[in-house]
């Protein structure tokens, strides 16, 4: 496992937290708070007085929280744990701070009628436009990106501005898989509005490569990236403030099945991951008519 302080993060909380992540450990207690207190320790050494896990370094769009329902093959990006972990975190004193919910869409079916008459009719208004990303103009987008995404989370509890540094360096190690027509923004008369960022499931693209990356590989994957995959993932989505509860959301959604349905390649679309405290999404999420997949917790232990 890993120790380590988010110096943007830390001190935003009422005691100054630390976290652990990339946490992995055979079914034994014994090593498992061995563990922990390794990590406890060290954090306390530093100042801090809680810490949170099992998270990842930076940003909470990949690898974070704790695996407790539904345990199916994971997309990349998304932790993946043994049932047994969780009693592991209760035991040793970790409580939940929030949840974290996975759903899904069965792109094999269409999306509710109700859904689809708004979404189209959103679409239509002669106010708003749509656009997908394009590496040819990757700057725009990375600003626009920012803009909303800093306006549209701005309330939330312990928010912290995103960084155009961050961006281009999410984008920069995104590029290898992705695909632009997976990537849109909503306008309205010119101001970004709404964006979602979907990714093809690399998992799919790297099965059996067992690590290695050959030519035989470097071919295989080049092969999934176009044709193998099935499922994508989205990873973000946001809306400014003054454009939410407008339909924007499931406008993107229309122009991303204008490109997506036609392929007959994908069968999936996962929408990872939610916090219970976003009812917002979580309304966006039903609206779709997603299904359950999975739960994921983060967690805290105050020393």
């Amino acid at each position: 496992m890993a120790a380590f302080i988010n110096e943007k993060k830390a001190f935003n909380y009422e005691q100054p937290t630390g976290g652990m992540g990339f946490f992995e450990c055979i079914n034994n207690q014994e090593a498992a708070f061995l563990l922990f207190d390794t990590a406890k320790s060290w954090l306390q050494e530093k100042g801090m007085k809680a810490m949170e896990g099992p998270i990842n370094f930076g940003e909470n769009d990949t690898f974070w929280g704790l695996l407790v329902e539904g345990f199916t093959p994971a997309s990349y990006g998304m932790n993946y744990h043994l049932p047994y972990y969780h009693q592991f975190f209760t035991a040793y004193g970790f409580e939940t701070a929030y949840e974290q919910l996975t759903n899904h869409i069965n792109l094999t079916i269409p999306f509710p009628a109700r859904f689809t008459k708004i979404a189209n009719w959103v679409a239509a208004k002669p106010d708003y436009s749509f656009e997908h990303f394009k590496k040819s103009n990757a700057d725009k987008y990375i600003n626009d990106l920012m803009e909303i995404y800093n306006d549209g989370w701005k309330d939330f509890e312990n928010f912290v501005p995103i960084k155009k540094e961050t961006l281009k360096e999410s984008f920069k190690q995104m590029e290898v898989i992705m695909d632009e027509n997976l990537i849109w923004f909503a306008y309205a008369n010119g101001e970004p509005a709404s964006f979602v960022v979907i990714i093809p499931d690399a998992n799919q693209m790297i099965k059996g490569l067992n690590g290695k990356l050959g030519l035989l590989e470097k071919l295989k994957f080049a092969y999934r990236r176009w044709v193998g995959v099935t499922r994508m993932r989205a990873i973000v989505m946001g809306t400014k403030s003054s454009f939410q509860k407008l339909g924007l959301e499931s406008a993107l959604f229309i122009k991303l099945g204008e490109y997506v349905l036609p392929k007959n390649q994908y069968t999936e679309l996962e929408l990872s991951w939610v916090g219970d405290f976003n009812e917002k999404m979580i309304a966006i999420h039903q609206a779709t008519g997603a299904t359950f997949g999975k739960r994921h917790l983060t967690m805290r232990k105050i020393f």
